[in-house]
This record gives structure tokens, C-alpha cells and sequence, in this order.
């Protein structure tokens, strides 16, 4: 099974969770009542899930299930009650938590060179304060993240040069992990946890594996 995150804010208890291979497939395709049976058994209350396009827009979600099925990759709630969620299989699902809520966002190299990180924090910081913590969920590492010279390029511009890896094998790679936390830090925000390289055989991995299935990220608020 996935691995659960529990946090106090001013309006109750933020709780995350990370799934694995266990926890079954998260891709949204036929049969939906699959997916919707996995979920619920996670937490029992209609998601908001997105359609994910490697962009910079985030919804805000203050009653449960709503914007389902969105073009986004970002989702923000300052509301009790409304699992908010992004599904990965190699990119990065970074979680931002303030006082008052949650941001919960699909991270890969284009949303994170566009500023994906930098426009959930705006706007979560808008309608809940400052984010505090960030935390990065299952993605791929630099060890087996193969990345093209002139993308890699424009990583680095924007990031730095830290950002700069090599494979296992001796490739050059991305290292998407320290590029995300170098957006965080930029703005101010401390990476307190990042995830295992989706490698790892409990998760799953489009890029080496060529698996179509997908893990989900959902953080939800509760009422004590």
C-alpha cells in the first residue's frame, strides 16, 4: 500500500496520500467504476481529479467533486470535505500545505519549466497564506531520467545548474526532484520529503516500463 502524510492546519487535519502499485491503477479509462471503487477506498467522498496537459492551469475546488474531469494540472481547496488529486507515472505530484489548505500539483518538466510550482503557490498563498511545506511524491530520478541537451539547457537557465544529472548509464538526465526543489526554494518554500524513484518496482513507470497504469496523489481536509 501507498504511504499516508498527516498535517494540523487552522481548519483540521490535512492528510495526503501517496499510492502504489497495491492500491490498484488511477488512469481514467472504462470501466470508470473501477477507479471510482479505488478511490473511495482511500477516502469515501467524490474527488476532483483533472485532465493532466503538462500546463500551468490550477482550480480552486470548495465543494467535493467539483471542475472532475478539467483540462488542469493543479488543484487548490481551502474546504473540508473535497479530495483533491493529480495521477502520475513518472512525473513529479508535489503537494503544497499552508495554514488553511492545500495545493496538489502534476509536476513534469514542461509545467515545471512554464511555472506550474510558482502559480499553485500564488494561488494557494491567495486563498490560504503562505505555503510552509512542500513535499514530492514518487517520480523518476536522474539515474534513469534520459534528457535531451538543448531541453536540458533551458532546465538549467531557469533553475540552475544543479539541475544538470547522468544516468546509470552515463547519459545526460534531468535531475527533476532538485528542480523542483529549487522552484520551492526559490519562492520561499521548504521541500520537507521527496518520494522513491518510480523505478522502484512497487510503483509504476511509463518511462521504463512503458506501463500505461497510473499512481494519485489526493490530499483532502477533515473537521476534527
Amino acid at each position: 500500500m501507498g504511504y499516508l502524510r498527516t498535517f494540523p492546519i487552522e481548519s483540521g487535519v490535512l492528510r495526503i496520500f501517496f499510492t502504489d502499485r497495491a492500491d490498484g491503477d488511477f488512469q481514467v479509462r472504462d470501466p470508470a467504476a473501477d477507479v471510482e471503487l479505488r478511490r473511495r477506498q482511500i477516502v469515501d467522498a467524490p474527488w476532483t481529479w483533472v485532465h493532466q496537459v503538462h500546463g500551468t492551469n490550477v482550480v480552486v475546488v470548495e465543494q467535493p467533486g467539483q471542475h472532475a474531469g478539467v483540462k488542469a494540472d493543479g488543484l487548490v481547496t481551502t474546504a473540508a470535505g473535497c479530495p483533491i488529486a493529480v495521477t502520475t507515472a513518472d512525473c513529479s505530484p508535489v503537494v503544497l500545505v499552508a495554514d488553511r489548505g492545500v495545493a496538489v500539483l502534476h509536476v513534469g518538466w514542461r509545467g515545471l519549466y512554464d511555472g506550474i510550482v510558482e502559480r499553485g503557490g500564488t494561488m494557494l498563498r491567495e486563498r490560504a497564506g503562505e505555503p510552509v511545506e512542500a513535499l514530492v511524491g514518487p517520480c523518476i530520478h536522474p539515474e534513469a531520467y534520459e534528457f535531451g541537451e538543448d531541453e536540458l539547457e533551458l532546465m538549467a537557465d531557469r533553475y540552475g545548474d544543479h539541475v544538470r544529472s547522468s544516468t546509470s548509464w552515463g547519459t545526460t538526465a534531468l535531475d527533476l526532484p532538485e528542480a523542483v526543489e529549487r522552484a520551492c526554494e526559490r519562492a520561499g518554500w521548504t521541500v520537507s520529503e521527496i518520494g522513491p524513484c518510480t523505478t522502484d518496482l512497487s510503483y509504476y513507470s511509463h518511462r521504463t516500463r512503458t506501463e500505461g497504469e497510473r499512481l494519485t496523489t489526493v490530499a483532502w481536509i477533515e473537521v476534527p
